[in-house]
């Protein structure tokens, strides 16, 4: 396995070719409330270390110079999610495609006993009609109990959607990891340094157990954990890695590391793999299949793909 089948899977269905490329800006018009300010500057971005996943292109090691920028503090809620559809009456592409993946766990069992389709080589993926941000797990499920959990089942567009209404926009590739280093120029696999959990205390959620059958949650969470769940790392910014999957802004290109620019990259000019970058991890992460819940890993997919542990924050230029 590539340590790839776990993360989210791609959309098979849907062509993307119905949405231009809407061009980067340095968007700055949105509200700053729950937001950390990033004083921005250099930083060694990458991972030429063993433990990493060479077709993903983490390496070259390079230097990059940020900007100062606005980010959220955590992912965007249901709750804030929910905000959006009510004044805009936003429809995701889950809701107009009619179906999501749902990951299998998240099933009762005679929602798996109808299960028609799953994805092709990570079967843990299930189709689920009617599966939506609303209702996580299809229809029957709902998150009233889950307003400050991160939103899910939504597509790139649908991050860019909410990110546009809210005068924001998706953080490039280098602000995000930039970010989730919470101020350590170079070296640290985590937010917090290079252990998994410091002083056998758990400080994300990711898969615990032998996956993707066992999970024995001991880091007290089965599905997604509230977006404040665990502490904030040292720019205040609550779970960077684990949890869910984020969204960023650019094109994917396993080479671009080799001729990215120093100065605030912004990702390839060219759509050459038609998926667009995700950072983080999410709950389904483990050491033996994704190793992918680090701060220098990279992921990425087709824009108009959803799942259950797929999500997104915002940032805005100062």
């Amino acid at each position: 396995m590539d340590g790839k089948s776990c993360c989210s899977p791609a959309n098979p269905d849907v062509p993307d070719s119905s949405f231009p490329d809407p061009g980067f800006r340095r968007i700055n018009t949105g509200a700053t409330e729950g937001m950390r300010r990033l004083a921005g500057g250099s930083f060694q971005m990458g991972n030429e270390r063993d433990y990493g996943f060479p077709a993903d292109g983490e390496d070259p090691v390079h230097q990059v110079n940020v900007s100062p920028f606005y980010i959220d503090e955590t992912t965007v809620t249901n709750e804030q999610f929910n905000g959006f559809i009510n004044e805009t009456g936003y429809k995701t592409e889950a809701e107009q495609f009619g179906w999501s993946f749902v990951f299998q766990g998240l099933l009762t069992p005679k929602q798996l006993a109808r299960v028609k389709n799953r994805a092709l080589g990570s079967e843990w993926w299930c189709r689920i009609d009617g599966a939506t941000w609303r209702n996580p797990e299809g229809p029957g499920t709902h998150i009233k109990k889950r307003w400050q959990h991160p939103v899910v089942h939504v597509t790139w567009h649908d991050a860019m959607a909410y990110a546009t209404w809210a005068g924001k926009r998706l953080a490039t590739e280098a602000e995000w990891e930039y970010a989730a280093r919470g101020g350590v120029e170079f070296g640290n696999r985590f937010p917090w340094g290079d252990e998994l959990e410091p002083d056998g205390k758990h400080r994300m959620n990711v898969w615990q157990g032998s996956f993707p059958h066992t999970n024995t949650t001991a880091d007290g969470h089965y599905g997604t954990a509230p977006a404040r769940a665990y502490r904030a790392n040292g720019f205040g910014l609550s779970q960077m890695t684990g949890n869910i999957w984020e969204w960023c802004w650019d094109w994917f290109d396993p080479s671009y590391y080799a001729k990215s620019p120093a100065d605030n990259p912004t990702g390839p000019t060219e759509n050459l793999t038609n998926r667009r970058v995700m950072r983080g991890g999410s709950f389904l992460c483990h050491e033996g299949y994704c190793n992918r819940y680090r701060v220098d890993a990279r992921n990425s997919n087709t824009p108009d793909s959803s799942s259950s542990n797929t999500g997104f924050r915002c940032v805005r230029a100062i």
